[in-house]
């Protein structure tokens, strides 16, 4: 493993957004930008949600932690505005739209599963 510190640095204004994509699942007006990587998949990443885009129900089965960067938007019934923080623990369930748009930073330790 490298100890040099910038290879781990990832300048988010200088990294482009790409689209979301994942197989079988409708991601229109989502972007993201991965910022870790473990075991061949993100674990911390930014999400950035376009107005109207949304993600389906799906369940976090290691929880997940999300940070409001930007704008807001609806998980569980309850509005989450810039500077809003959430943990969900292990086996939470929801799904996410944002109305106005949002940027979200996330920390999802194990792949979700969408139901």
């Amino acid at each position: 493993m490298s100890t040099d510190i910038q290879d781990f640095i990832v300048k988010t204004t200088s990294t482009e957004w790409s689209p979301l994509e994942e197989e079988g699942i409708d991601c229109t007006g989502i972007n993201w930008m991965p910022l870790r990587w473990e075991e061949n998949r993100p674990v911390t990443f930014l999400l950035k949600f376009d107005p109207g885009a949304s993600y389906p129900y799906h369940n976090h089965p290691a929880g997940e932690e999300i940070l409001v960067l930007e704008g807001s938007c609806e998980l569980a019934d309850i509005i989450f505005n810039k500077g809003d923080y959430l943990y969900t623990p292990p086996n939470f369930k929801h799904s996410v739209k944002s109305k106005n748009g949002c940027t979200l930073f996330l920390m999802v330790p194990e792949e979700v599963e969408i139901l």
